[in-house]
């Protein structure tokens, strides 16, 4: 078990707001780029116009929330160089399938918009294909994360079923953001998807939580000793109400005058920001479980003081873009077309 540095120092904190950014960098993304990768993975499922309107409805979005992926993976690069290399090592292949992805998204995004009739089709296919792979390829990290990167065929299988269970939970935020963003009768159908990712993603959410402490000794102990069972036992309680919040509204929407519309899409990024500080808590302070902590990989502080001073100009610049663009593309969306 790491013992805790002396934090007397500013050079000791140092390793702290890196992790601290870099945990926001990669919850920003999941939540965002979830949202329209899930959009992506329910493409197929609806009419033609219909999908014109999906797209149409993070046209303005999509692109810039990967921002976010690349700020993770690039403070992981130069604040922790010794966890990126033993991270990205590992995992390898999924890293790769997950760029052909989000590549095949890229492509296909712009490409459809440009396509004759008889090609559309095949570009929505190829939007859907690729978002499918990216959010496969996460989950699959997340559960090869979790078992800190073992090779056995239990943490494999543990694995490959996190990856459908990130899936669903980013079809859920791409449902409930549908909901939010459209009305007649794709908000309808965008509610009943809903329904039906919401508790496929209740199941990946039990697993990960169920499988977690039992990876390690040190975070058992940090869930179920006391007091901390009782002080992080409304954690899990307020998750548990959130996915029946979400049902219950799901079931009823849409309602006059579009009310209550964003309700679900908010409940759905509360799911995933409590999953997220869940499992932050078990992880810290390590990078790698039990094996490399935050002050082991961090690169020198003198390093850390220069590179902080350059996060400190680009993350306020990307999080004021980010709010910048979703209150200038507000309100339901339109079909995205380029002349």
């Amino acid at each position: 078990m790491s013992a805790l540095p002396d934090l007397s120092t500013f050079d000791a904190w140092l390793p702290i707001i890196f992790m601290g950014i870099m945990g926001l960098s990669m919850l920003a993304y999941v939540v965002l780029d979830g949202y329209d990768l899930g959009v992506g993975i329910l493409l197929r499922r609806a009419d033609a116009e219909q999908k014109d309107l999906m797209i149409g409805s993070i046209g303005p979005f999509w692109d810039a929330n990967e921002t976010w992926l690349v700020l993770g993976v690039g403070i992981l690069l130069v604040a922790f160089p010794m966890a990126h290399g033993a991270i990205l090592t590992a995992l390898y292949l999924p890293v790769a399938l997950m760029l052909l992805g989000l590549i095949l998204r890229g492509v296909a995004f712009d490409f459809r918009a440009k396509a004759h009739a008889d090609h559309k089709e095949t570009w929505n296919t190829v939007f859907f294909a690729g978002s499918l792979l990216a959010a496969l390829s996460q989950g699959y990290m997340l559960g090869a994360y979790i078992t800190g990167f073992e090779r056995s065929w239990t943490a494999v299988g543990f694995a490959v079923l996190i990856a459908p269970g990130v899936a669903a939970g980013y079809a859920l935020l791409g449902a409930t953001w549908l909901v939010m963003k459209t009305e007649g009768e794709l908000q309808k159908r965008a509610a009943f998807w809903a329904r039906r990712a919401l508790w496929l993603t209740a199941g990946g959410v039990l697993l990960v939580s169920v499988a977690t402490p039992f990876v390690s000794e040190r975070i058992f102990a940090k869930w179920f000793s006391l007091p901390y069972v009782v002080l992080l036992a409304p954690i899990p309680l307020a998750t548990a109400i959130l996915f029946v919040l979400n049902d219950r509204i799901l079931r009823v929407l849409p309602l006059p005058g579009d009310k209550l519309a964003w309700v679900p899409f908010a409940a759905s990024v509360a799911i995933f920001v409590l999953a997220f500080f869940g499992l932050a808590y078990s992880l810290f302070p390590y990078l790698v479980i039990d094996k490399i902590d935050i002050w082991q990989a961090a690169s020198s502080p003198d390093s850390l003081k220069i590179i902080l001073a350059g996060a400190a100009v680009v993350v306020p610049v990307i999080i004021g873009y980010t709010i910048f663009s979703y209150r200038v593309f507000g309100g339901k969306a339109q079909p995205l077309a380029y002349y």
